[in-house]
């Protein structure tokens, strides 16, 4: 399910490298275990997928998404399906919700990292 750092695909690493703006804008809150204590990793591959960030310990899953995402509602909606099969939480946010309104975006976060 879960690959290890040693088997990161190609994919990851370039999406890593290339990260967009709102997700540059995410991690950094998110890196050196600064929110919450949480440790989240980003472009981490699980399953047949690269998440865009991934706290291991509550085994929640933050995606990401742009404008292209509102014309794959069924892709997104069965990625995040299998993904929950798995025993992940899922939870979307909008790359202008990032970007607009960071704090509401944390807010949520900070909700599901207490519930899991």
């Amino acid at each position: 399910m879960l690959n290890s750092p040693a088997m990161a695909s190609p994919v990851a690493r370039r999406l890593r490298a290339n990260l967009t703006y709102a997700e540059q804008r995410l991690w950094e809150r998110l890196r050196r275990k600064q929110f919450n204590g949480a440790h989240f990793r980003r472009q981490r591959p699980i399953a047949s997928y690269v998440v865009d960030f991934y706290c291991h310990e509550a085994r929640l899953i933050i995606e990401l998404d742009g404008g292209q995402h509102s014309e794959q509602n069924e892709k997104d909606a069965a990625r995040t399906r299998e993904l929950k099969s798995l025993g992940f939480h899922v939870i979307r946010f909008w790359n202008n919700d990032v970007l607009e309104n960071m704090d509401r975006v944390l807010e949520r976060i900070a909700e599901e990292l207490r519930t899991r």
